[in-house]
C-alpha cells in the first residue's frame, strides 16, 4: 500500500510502499477513503506535541473514514463493506489514517453517518469526541442552558456549537470578522471578542447572572476570563486547552467548577476506547437527522498534497477542516 511517513522529526512526510496491515483481535482493516489534517498533526510532525510524540518512522493523520475490507477475530460490530469513522490511530505507537489502509481497533469506530461523503466524515472524529466529552460528559449540557463556546468558528468549536444547539441550549460564540458570520450561520449567537468585553457580553447575554457552561478552545487568557464568567454556584468551564498556570481563584470565590479534557487518552492508553465509538454512534445520528454538519475548508488534497495541507494549517488559513482524500 501507498502510506505516508514520517521519516524524521521536523521533516515533510515521504511516500513509501508499505506492506498491507493485517488486522489482529479486536481489529479491523479498514480501505481509507479520506483523513483529516489536524493542527495536531503539524506539531506531532515537528516533534512540537509531547503529550502525543511518535517515534519515526511513523505513519501520522489521526482522524480517518473508509470501508471495511477484513476482520480480525472477535469483532462482532462490523463487516466487510461497513463504511466506517473514527479518530483511530497517529499517535503513540499506532499508525495514523495517511495511507491506503489501516488496522483500527474496532471500539474507537463506528458507521459513518449515511448524510455526509467520506470527506466530511474524516472532518469529524477528533473534534466531536473532543466536543462530545466537554460539553456532554463533562458538563452535561441540556435544555435551558446558557452555554458560551470561544472560538465558535474553530475546529472544534463549530461542532460544540451544534451539539450544545441539538441538545436544547441556548448557545453564543466569540469570534471576529467573517467567523461572526459562520457561527450565526450555526444558530449561535455572536459575540465580537475584539470590540467587546467579557463583562460586557456577560451583562447582555445573561444579565450578569453568568453562563451555565462555557467552552474554552483557546485557552491562556482566554480561559481566565472564563474563571470569571461563568454562573454562581452551579456554573462549569470545561477547557481543551488548559495547559497553561492559572488562578483558580476567579472561579472558587464563584463556587463553580472545572474540567479539562485530554481526548486522546483512550488512544494513548487503551482505555476507554469503546466510549469513543459510541460518541462517533450519537454523532452519525445528529447528522443523519441533519443538525451536525463539519465546515471542511474547500481546498482538495491528495495524499500527495500533505505537505501543501500542513502549510496551509501552519499558516492558519483555512475556512474549516482539512482533509486529504486517500482514495482519489
Amino acid at each position: 500500500m501507498r502510506a505516508l511517513v514520517l521519516e524524521k522529526t521536523g521533516e515533510f512526510l515521504q511516500t513509501r510502499d508499505l506492506p498491507r496491515p493485517t488486522p489482529g483481535p479486536g481489529h479491523v482493516l479498514v480501505r481509507v477513503a479520506a483523513g483529516s489534517v489536524n493542527p495536531l498533526d503539524v506539531k506531532i510532525r515537528d516533534g512540537k506535541a509531547a503529550h502525543a510524540e511518535v517515534v519515526a518512522p511513523a505513519i501520522l493523520g489521526i482522524d480517518l473514514a473508509g470501508e471495511v475490507v477484513e476482520v480480525g477475530p472477535g469483532v462482532t460490530r462490523f463487516a466487510p463493506g461497513d463504511e466506517v469513522y473514527g479518530m483511530a490511530g497517529g499517535v503513540g505507537g499506532v499508525p495514523g489514517s495517511l495511507a491506503e489502509y489501516a488496522a483500527a481497533d474496532a471500539d474507537l469506530l463506528a458507521r459513518k453517518p449515511a448524510a455526509l461523503s467520506m470527506v466530511q466524515a474524516a472532518a469529524l472524529p477528533l473534534s466531536v469526541i473532543t466536543a462530545w466529552e466537554g460539553l456532554v460528559d463533562r458538563a452535561a449540557v441540556r435544555a435551558g442552558h446558557q452555554v458560551l463556546v470561544h472560538g465558535g468558528a474553530g475546529g472544534v468549536g463549530h461542532v460544540a456549537v451544534q451539539i450544545a444547539l441539538a441538545r436544547g441550549a441556548t448557545v453564543f460564540a466569540t469570534g471576529r470578522g467573517r467567523s461572526l458570520e459562520v457561527i450565526a450561520g450555526l444558530g449561535a449567537h455572536p459575540i465580537d471578542y475584539s470590540t467587546t468585553t467579557p463583562p460586557e457580553y456577560v451583562a447582555s447575554a445573561t444579565g450578569g447572572a453568568g453562563f451555565d457552561v462555557i467552552f474554552d478552545t483557546l485557552g491562556g487568557a482566554v480561559l481566565d476570563s472564563s474563571f470569571a464568567s461563568v454562573r454562581r454556584y452551579t456554573g462549569h468551564v470545561v477547557s481543551i486547552l488548559g495547559w497553561g498556570a492559572h488562578s483558580l481563584a476567579p472561579l472558587s470565590f464563584r463556587g463553580a467548577t472545572y474540567s479539562g479534557v485530554f481526548t486522546l487518552l483512550p488512544l494513548l492508553t487503551g482505555e476507554g476506547r469503546a466510549h469513543h465509538g459510541e460518541i462517533l454512534e450519537h454523532i452519525a445520528g445528529l447528522a443523519d437527522a441533519g443538525r451536525l454538519t463539519p465546515l471542511v475548508d474547500a481546498t482538495a488534497y491528495g495524499l500527495s498534497d500533505v505537505s501543501d495541507a500542513h502549510r496551509s494549517i501552519a499558516a492558519g488559513a483555512n475556512a474549516g477542516k482539512v482533509v486529504v482524500a486517500v482514495r482519489e
